[in-house]
Formats: structure tokens, sequence, C-alpha cells
């Protein structure tokens, strides 16, 4: 894969870029309609096609916050058209890589020095290279060390790129404006807490010492004297990513064994520490060659209020949830049913989310579940698409810790429903 020689880190610099695909995407636009005068019968195939690979080129060159959203929207499988799922799921494990340069000038601003001059030995060809950093294997006192590297003015530029990136969230999400501003503002919260990596190792070592002893699952040292606000050093951990480990043709008890280890691993998080990993997509983890899972990223946390974690979860329990009076109760503690709906609204949106609830709560009712039910994960998709058709479901509703608790359970779902795992019930819902 060609090296970026740089980054457009200035606002004006970056703003011609999204200007640039915009016209570009205008451009396909009007190919398109051209085109569907001769051939009525004609698809948006190719213009998914082309639309996608326009943006996602252009979001990959400027890496940081605008690439992240490409990689949070390619998890979300029932709001995008194919194209644009598979261009955007490159994000989630390889984007263009920085050249040489651009690495030995952010170390030099850090420490004050080069890498070659820090590490008995460091690889200038980067591993992997994703959203906001890529990682680099390097080795000191015989030890081989992951470094990653934070791709410079990504943090300086989240709030400038996402208001960039609204029009184009705008129209794939079809979202109103308002639950988009909502939206925008968690993500930006999250997104700078992710540039943070003096926070990210602080997190990692409290998650490691917290879950040291759930089974199967493996978290990297960290070195601190080695790591700054924009590089992290950890172990390296030898493994498979997801697409990998699949692609050999694992038998189904070791993908139980890894499915099981990752299921235990969010609900412990979620139901004990009330505060859980938010981004389950396949890059953060690696499944090593003594059949463990490894945890590579702790840059993303959500943390869960009782204010929410109480109403939300105790609608998982069917004495709940089949109460209609409590059930009614959680709703408008969670905003899902507002103080101004009148009763025909009211009734709506409560057998709306009841089914929804009913739905995604299917894991947690049995002692064990199998997630390669392709009745169950088509349900799920097919529901979204319901509701994001009904017009009653464009304003905002739901208070804003759904957006990254609901993009964690469903990226937790699709990867267990990859692995076509069965799962135990270890840790439920307090």
């Amino acid at each position: 894969m060609k090296e970026q020689e740089s980054i457009a880190s200035g606002k004006v610099e970056r703003s011609a870029k999204f200007i640039k695909t915009g016209i570009k995407v205008g451009g396909n636009y009007l190919k398109h309609y051209t085109k569907k005068l001769f051939d009525p019968e004609l698809t948006k195939e190719q213009l998914n096609l082309d639309n996608a690979s326009d943006i996602y080129n252009s979001l990959s060159e400027l890496k940081g916050s605008a690439l992240k959203v490409a990689q949070m929207l390619s998890m979300d499988k029932n709001i995008l058209p194919k194209a644009y799922l598979d261009q955007f799921s490159k994000s989630q494990y390889n984007a263009p890589p920085l050249s040489g340069p651009l690495i030995v000038r952010t170390f030099s601003k850090y420490f004050g020095k080069s890498p070659d001059k820090i590490f008995d030995k460091f690889n200038m060809v980067s591993s992997n290279a994703a959203s906001i950093g890529q990682v680099h294997q390097a080795e000191i006192n015989g030890k081989k060390i992951a470094v990653k590297i934070q791709y410079p003015g990504v943090a300086e530029s989240i709030s400038s790129d996402l208001k960039l990136v609204k029009p184009f969230a705008f129209r794939l999400l079809g979202m109103s404006e308002k639950e988009l501003d909502v939206y925008m503002k968690e993500v930006e919260g999250k997104m700078l807490e992710e540039t943070d990596y003096e926070l990210e190792v602080r997190r990692s070592e409290q998650f490691a010492e917290a879950c040291a002893h759930l089974e199967n699952i493996v978290f990297p040292k960290f070195y601190q004297e080695y790591s700054s606000k924009r590089i992290i050093s950890m172990d390296w951990i030898e493994g498979k990513h997801l697409k990998e480990f699949l692609a050999d043709n694992p038998s189904q008890e070791l993908k139980n064994k890894i499915g099981q280890a990752l299921w235990d691993f969010y609900n412990y998080q979620q139901h004990k520490l009330r505060a859980v990993h938010a981004d389950p997509h396949p890059g953060n983890f690696l499944i090593t060659p003594d059949e463990k899972l490894g945890v590579l990223d702790f840059g993303c946390v959500k943390e869960l209020p009782d204010d929410f974690y109480d109403p939300f979860f105790s609608l998982t329990k069917q004495e709940i949830l089949n109460d209609k009076p409590k059930a009614i109760e959680a709703f408008r503690k969670l905003e899902m049913i507002l103080d101004s709906d009148n009763e025909n609204q009211i009734e709506f949106y409560f057998k709306w989310y009841k089914a929804m609830i009913s739905l995604f709560a299917e894991p947690f009712m049995t002692d064990e579940f199998d997630f390669s039910d392709e009745k169950f994960m088509r349900s799920l998709y097919e529901f979204g698409e319901q509701l994001a058709r009904l017009p009653e479901f464009k304003q905002a509703r739901g208070v804003k810790h759904f957006i990254y608790v609901n993009r964690t359970n469903f990226g937790l779902y699709s990867i267990l429903h990859e692995l076509k795992a069965k799962v135990r019930n270890n840790y439920r819902p307090a």
C-alpha cells in the first residue's frame, strides 16, 4: 500500500478536500441520472460503488475523526448500502500508512529523538494503519514491542472535521438534524478521549487488572516510559485478526471458546464494572496461537451511569417488559417516550420499543444462546430497517448513552455471529 507523505491538518486544507469530494459525488449523481434517462431500470448499485470509493479515498487520506466515522458506519450493517460497507470496512484494519519522515517527526516532538535512538530495533513499515493511528513493531532488550503512533493533527481537527462530515452523515444516516447533532456531540467527546493516549494507557491498565480473572483473555503490558500523549508502547501480541482466523477454518469448538471469552469480557464490563470497551470492531482483537482472545485497544470507553443502566437493563427482564406501566416508566426515564407525547403516541412508541427490546434482549434471556441463528440476526437488521422507514423515528429519541451502548452490543452480536458461537450467560444484567 502506498505511503502518505503528508496529512492535511489545517482547517482550510481539510475543508478543500471535503469540497473536492463533494464535487466528485455530485458528478457521480449527474452521471447516474443521465444514464437513467436512457435506462429507467438502472439501479443505484454503480452510483453507490462510485460514491463509496470516492468518499472512502478522501476520508482515508484525511484520517482522524473523518475516517473514524467511516469505521463506525461500517459496523452498522443495517443502515448503509453494501458498497459503502465494503469500502468503509477497510478502515477497521488498514488505511494508507504514514511515511518514515512523518513518523520520525512525531517521535522527535514527544521524545526529542528518532525511534531508532529509543528502541534497539524499529520497523519503519507499519503493521497496521487505521483511523487515528498506526502500529509499528519494535524491540527492546530482546522483547517485541507494539508502538502505536497517532497521526499528526488528528486531535486538533476533530471538531471541525465532524462539521465537515455532517452533510455526508446526514444523507447516509437519514437522521433529523437535531438527532444528528446529539449523535455528533457524543461522538466528538469520545473521539477527543481516544486521541489522549495517556488516558488510554491508564484505562488499559485499569481494565486489564479488573478483568484479569476472566478465562481465555489476554492484555498487553504497557510501557509508560516509551509512551506519551500521542504514542503508546505495549507488548506485541502474536495472533490473527478475526478475518484471518476464520479463513483458517477453525473448529466450532474453538470458535465457541473465543466467542465465550468475548461474551464474558463484554458482559462483565457492562454489568459489573458499569464501564465498557465501546469499540468492538474486529481490528481491536487478536486470536493468539494458544487460543486466547487478545484485547488491544481501550481508547474508547463508555461509562454507564445508574440513571441509564438501571432503566435500560431492567427492560431485559420479562417481568418488567411485560408490565406495561413499569415498562413505560423505564422508557420515560430513557427519553424514549416523552412527556409531550399524547396517548396515541405513547401506545405507538410502547409497541415498537417493546418489540425492539424483546429482540435485543434475547441473548440474555436463556442460560445459553446460539449466535449462529440466522433468523435472530436477520430479524435485528430487518427491524432496524423497519424503524428507519417510519417517519415517527426521524425525531431524536433516547438519551445520548444509547449511541455507544447500541454500537457496542450490536458490534458484539455481529462478531459472535461471524464466529457462529454458542455462549453461556455467566454475567447477566443486574
